[in-house]
């Protein structure tokens, strides 16, 4: 096991890790952007990147949806991408009217269970504004869609817990807006919440540990998750407030937060300073249940990526 990772389970477990566990994620745009200049960066903070050789990475191996054109997924869904090395959005939707899910089955194809996996997939497939109304009238449809995809999920949960045997499985479903929840806290635990917390207990019944990536403002909901089994949670900061984190998750459930990306583009390397301590003095403490990551897209300025590097290193060792 790396350090990273025994550092990982520490911090998940509340046992004291040696130090913070850290990561920064570079998307492929940001390596098409800078090349060599970001490479020397990597070079430089081999304890954040490991073991790097120059020239290694490989601007081709993105996912699918990262390259810029269409692609058409196995639920009918179109991705559209205008710029290469950021991700796609869906902008045809497959499931356009109600009467459509009538008639909706699932892929029998295995897409396993990726991003978006559970609330965006019916987004994706219904489109935002429908999906939205749906929530709101309540008609039988929507169930009938939920539990389409939720079965659709669990078969994919279990080839995973076949073909993995990873202590940690990691999901990434966005649940939050830059304001608000996209539906009601009660309309998301009497709909949302079920699948999650069926999916989420299949895991630690097969004895693994669960980590969920989710963006948006979702700290109304944490204590939920929580109880779906949750054992890392990857909010936003910026989209939560690191107050509100801290009262919804210290000392309850490990937190990997995802620091400003929405500030990295236009701050300095003193901001960033000052914002990773922030995090790490308000959401810290040496028992553990604290990670950072922050992820640069291509209009984070190369010395504020350093900066990052930089103050991630300082501060993993606040505790130690």
């Amino acid at each position: 096991m790396s350090d990273y990772m025994r550092n990982f389970m520490k911090a998940m477990k509340f046992q004291r890790p040696e130090r913070i566990p850290v990561r920064v994620s570079l998307l492929p745009a940001t390596w098409m952007k800078y090349g060599e200049e970001l490479e020397d960066i990597v070079l430089r903070h081999s304890f954040i990147f490991g073991e790097y050789k120059r020239g290694s990475y490989d601007y081709n191996a993105k996912p699918k949806t990262y390259n810029q054109g269409q692609h058409i997924d196995a639920w009918g869904c179109v991705w559209t991408n205008v710029h290469d090395g950021m991700e796609a959005i869906v902008t045809s939707h497959p499931v356009p009217t109600r009467e459509a899910v009538r008639s909706l089955k699932a892929p029998e194809v295995d897409m396993g269970v990726p991003h978006g996996f559970m609330y965006l997939r019916l987004a994706d497939l219904r489109g935002f504004e429908e999906l939205m109304i749906d929530f709101a009238e309540e008609p039988p449809e929507l169930q009938m869609l939920i539990d389409i995809v939720l079965e659709y999920n669990m078969r994919q949960l279990e080839l995973l817990l076949r073909n993995n045997d990873s202590q940690v499985l990691y999901f990434g479903d966005d649940l939050g807006m830059q304001n608000s929840l996209p539906v009601s806290p009660e309309k998301w635990r009497k709909y949302l919440k079920p699948c999650y917390y069926r999916i989420y207990q299949r895991c630690h019944e097969a004895g693994r540990y669960v980590y969920m990536h989710s963006d948006g403002y979702i700290y109304p909901i944490i204590p939920d998750l929580i109880e779906c089994g949750v054992n890392v949670i990857n909010p936003q900061v910026r989209a939560n407030g690191i107050d509100n984190l801290v009262r919804v998750c210290k000392g309850k459930v490990c937190v990997d937060a995802d620091l400003d990306r929405q500030m990295f583009p236009f701050c300095t390397p003193e901001d960033i300073d000052e914002h990773v301590r922030e995090v790490v003095e308000k959401l810290g403490s040496p028992e553990g249940g604290l990670m950072l990551v922050a992820e640069c897209g291509p209009d984070v300025p190369l010395e504020n990526i350093e900066a990052i590097c930089n103050s991630l290193e300082k501060y993993s060792l606040f505790f130690s």
